[in-house]
C-alpha cells in the first residue's frame, strides 16, 4: 500500500495552517511553529526527522546539499512555485488551473513555450470533459442540450491543492453547480505533477463521484519551444514515432469540427516539422499506433514524450509562432455531421460509480 499522507487528512479534516518542515532547516522550522503558535484556530505541522532505527536515510534528499534544491519548494503567500538550484523550475496556475510554467534542463534552457500574447498564452492546458469542440458548442444528453465551450472548462476553473511534497504537487477539480450547468456529472480531476531527475511526469485521474456512468474525453496540451533551445535550425526538428504512422490523418473545418482526411505526412516513422503542416489548423492522429515519440532537434537536443491511455493524437501551431504543441489525446472534436447524444459521440470513454481512469504523460530532457 501506498504510505499515509499525514497533511492529507489535515486538510480532509479541514484544518485551516497545515505545513512541513524538517528539522535540519532550523530557520524554517522555527518560522513554521512561530506561524502555528499564532495561528486562530486548527494548526497541523508535520517535521521531517531522522530515525536510526525505522527510517534512517529516508529525508537525505530534503537535507543534503547537492539534492536539497532541487527537491524543495518553500510555499511563500502570494509568491511562486520557484526551485532548483538556479531558481529556475516552477509550477503555476494559469488562472486557477495548474500547468507547466517552465521546462529547463541544468544551465537553464528553456523547453516550453515563452506564451507570448501575439499568438498564444497558453502553455499546457488540461482538455477536459471533452477535446476539440463541438457541434454548435452543443452537448447532447439525455433531451437536454447543454452549452460547452471548446476543450471543456477545466482550464478556466479553480483547482485546489491537495498535497504538497518537495518533488511533487498534486490538484483537484470537483464538479460544482458552475460545470454542472455545462456538463450535468459529478466527477473529480486531479492532475499531478512530479519531478525526477530530467523526467517531469504528469497524471491526471479522472473519478465518477456520481450514481449514473460518467461520460467523458481527456488530453494534454503542452507547448514547447520550437526551435529547442541550442538546437539549430527551426526547420531541421522532427518527430520520430515509436511505431510507424501509416493511417491517414484528420483535418478540421473553420469551426474546429473534424471535415476530412488526408494520407499521414510521417515517413519512416519520421514527420519533418514546417509551418506549412498547420496552415489548415492541427493534424490529428486518430489512429495512432505509437505510445512514445522523439522530439528531435538537428543539433542534438532531444524531448522524449511517453503517454498511456491516451490512443489519438494532436500536432498544432500557429503559424509564426515560437512553439508546437504535441497533445496525447483520449478524444477528439466532433465531426461534420454528428449531432447525437454526447454518450455516441467518437472519443467519449465512459466510467461506473466509484471508477477512475489515469492518464500519464512523461517528457524527459534529453541533450543527446
Amino acid at each position: 500500500d501506498n504510505p499515509l499522507h499525514p497533511l492529507s487528512i489535515a486538510i480532509g479534516c479541514e484544518g485551516t495552517f497545515v505545513a512541513r518542515s524538517i528539522d535540519t532547516h532550523i530557520k524554517h522550522l522555527a518560522q513554521t511553529l512561530q506561524r502555528a503558535a499564532e495561528h486562530r484556530g486548527t494548526a497541523f505541522v508535520e517535521v521531517y526527522q531522522n530515525c536510526n532505527v525505522f527510517n534512517d536515510g529516508a529525508f537525505d534528499y530534503a537535507k543534503d546539499r547537492e539534492t536539497k534544491a532541487d527537491s524543495i519548494i518553500e510555499l511563500e503567500h502570494g509568491k511562486p512555485l520557484i526551485f532548483g538550484k538556479n531558481r529556475d523550475k516552477g509550477i503555476r496556475l494559469n488562472g486557477m488551473e495548474p500547468e507547466v510554467v517552465s521546462l529547463k534542463d541544468g544551465v537553464g534552457r528553456e523547453y516550453m513555450s515563452d506564451g507570448d500574447p501575439a499568438f498564444w498564452t497558453g502553455r499546457a492546458p488540461l482538455l477536459f470533459p471533452i477535446v476539440g469542440a463541438l457541434n454548435d458548442d452543443t452537448l447532447r444528453y439525455a433531451g437536454t442540450a447543454y452549452e460547452l465551450e471548446k476543450h471543456g472548462f477545466a482550464r478556466r476553473h479553480t483547482f485546489a491543492v491537495v498535497e504538497r511534497e518537495e518533488h511533487r504537487v498534486l490538484f483537484r477539480l470537483r464538479d460544482s453547480e458552475a460545470t454542472r450547468a455545462h456538463y450535468p456529472f459529478a466527477f473529480e480531476l486531479d492532475i499531478e505533477f512530479e519531478l525526477a531527475g530530467a523526467r517531469l511526469r504528469m497524471v491526471a485521474t479522472v473519478r465518477n463521484t456520481g450514481a449514473a456512468s460518467l461520460p467523458f474525453s481527456f488530453g494534454y496540451h503542452p507547448a514547447f519551444a520550437w526551435p529547442l533551445p541550442g538546437g539549430g535550425e527551426k526547420l531541421g526538428h522532427k518527430l520520430v514515432f515509436a511505431e510507424q504512422e501509416t493511417a491517414p490523418i484528420r483535418r478540421l473545418d473553420d469551426n474546429g469540427l473534424v471535415a476530412r482526411s488526408e494520407a499521414s505526412p510521417v515517413v519512416d516513422r519520421s514527420l519533418e516539422l514546417h509551418p506549412d503542416l498547420f496552415v489548415d489548423d492541427a493534424i490529428i492522429f486518430d489512429d495512432l499506433a505509437s505510445h512514445a515519440l522523439a522530439y528531435q532537434s538537428p543539433d542534438g537536443p532531444r524531448l522524449d514524450i511517453a503517454f498511456t491511455n491516451l490512443p489519438m493524437l494532436g500536432i498544432w501551431q500557429k503559424p509564426g509562432a515560437a512553439y508546437i504543441c504535441i497533445e496525447p489525446w483520449a478524444g477528439i472534436a466532433d465531426f461534420t455531421d454528428f449531432d447525437g447524444e454526447f454518450t455516441d459521440k467518437r472519443g467519449v470513454s465512459s466510467l461506473s460509480s466509484g471508477d477512475q481512469r489515469h492518464f500519464t504523460m512523461d517528457v524527459t530532457v534529453s541533450r543527446s
